[in-house]
Parts: structure tokens; C-alpha cells; sequence
């Protein structure tokens, strides 16, 4: 048996749309989700080093199970895949490294959008990290979509990207590109095509990155 891509998400609401990017674009990659809700609501209001860890050691479970790759689909947790991918040769992904990497390719000038306060610093840790590898030097605005993820707790999709629009429309300063620092922010894209600042969101690019990677890991 073909070893599988490990998607790890924080929340159940992640399990269909990730699934779902990965089968329009390699159906033939097996796959295994694992949820972990509790750790995402134990890093509220902010990812603590034992929170970190304990994501750690569950996506280093995964890689031990016998997972080509892991892709870590929340961005509040992400430091902690960073930290299990220090200890694994398998290929351990944040989700929103890639989106990252493509904000800073259109300008120095970044917003990150967040609709959990929690998720703020784990992206701006990242952005300042590779902005610095590349020797760049960046203007870092925030914008906390206040109320957006009380939609996503009543199981209102629509509602919630609503949300998030009306809160980057009223906070964007100057920008040369918008980051969605959560996956689940990923559906307010569309409403946000007239703003004139491109609106980058991490799901498909992280995939797309993680698919890579689970093709040159059962390859060797």
C-alpha cells in the first residue's frame, strides 16, 4: 500500500475542503485525516510552548504511523508542525508557508487578516521570518475581523466570509497583497476581487505544496 498524504487540521469544518483540493488535483494520493479541535481551543487566547508541543508530538505520531507527508491545515498551530518537522525526515507542511512566500513576492507592504486574535502572531512570526530570509525589510498592518468567527461556531460559511469582507474592507490601509491567515477565511476571496489588492488565501497553495511533496517522498 501506497504510503498516504496526512492531512492534520484543528478543526472538523477542514476534513471536506482540504479533501476535496487534494482529489481535483492528484485523486490518486490516499490520504488520512486527523482532528484536533481540543488543541485549537486549549491555544486560545495564544499558542503556548506546551500546546506547541503537544501538536507536535500528535503530527509526529502520524509520520511514525507510517504518513509520506503531513500537511498542518491551521495556521494558529503551525508552529507546531514547524517544531515536528524539525524531528522527522518526513515532510512536515504549515498550510500557509506558500501563501506567504507569494504575498511577499507582490511587496513589502503585507495585512494579515485573522478572524482568531490566537492565529495574528503565529503569521507574523512567519512573515517577518521569510521576509528576513529573503533581505527584506516589511510594513506589517493587521486587521482582527471581531465577531467574524462567531458565524463559523453556528455553522454559517456565508455568513462568516461576510464577516470577514466587511472587516478587511474597513480596516485596509496601503497594501501590495491581503493575507487570509486562516484556511477557513479562504471563501471571502471572491467577495473581496474589487479591492485591487490581491487577496491570498492558503488552501489551494498549500495543497498544491503538499502534493509536491508527498510525490517526491514516495519517489526516493
Amino acid at each position: 500500500m501506497t504510503a498516504p498524504l496526512a492531512l492534520w487540521h484543528s478543526t472538523p469544518a477542514n476534513e471536506q475542503p482540504f479533501e476535496k483540493l487534494v482529489r481535483e488535483r492528484a485523486p490518486e494520493i490516499p490520504l488520512v485525516h486527523r482532528t484536533r479541535p481540543d488543541l485549537l481551543a486549549a491555544a486560545q487566547p495564544e499558542l503556548t510552548p506546551r500546546v506547541r508541543r503537544q501538536v507536535a508530538l500528535d503530527i509526529l505520531e502520524l509520520a511514525d504511523r507510517g504518513a509520506a507527508a503531513v500537511l498542518c491545515t491551521c495556521s494558529t498551530l503551525g508552529p507546531g508542525a514547524e517544531s515536528a518537522a524539525e524531528l522527522t525526515s518526513v515532510p512536515v507542511l504549515r498550510v500557509d508557508r506558500p501563501m506567504i512566500e507569494a504575498a511577499l513576492d507582490r511587496g513589502s507592504r503585507i495585512t494579515v487578516a485573522a478572524a482568531l486574535a490566537s492565529t495574528l502572531g503565529p503569521t507574523r512570526d512567519l512573515l517577518l521570518r521569510a521576509a528576513r530570509a529573503r533581505g527584506m525589510t516589511i510594513e506589517v498592518r493587521e486587521i482582527s475581523c471581531e465577531g467574524a468567527w462567531a458565524f463559523v461556531e453556528r455553522g454559517d460559511r456565508p455568513g462568516y466570509w461576510r464577516a470577514v469582507a466587511a472587516a478587511i474592507r474597513e480596516g485596509l490601509g496601503p497594501a501590495d497583497a491581503i493575507v487570509l491567515a486562516q484556511a477557513s477565511m479562504a471563501g471571502a476571496v471572491e467577495l473581496l476581487a474589487d479591492l485591487g489588492v490581491p487577496v491570498l488565501a492558503s488552501p489551494m497553495l498549500g495543497v498544491e505544496a503538499a502534493i509536491e511533496a508527498w510525490r517526491r517522498a514516495v519517489s526516493r
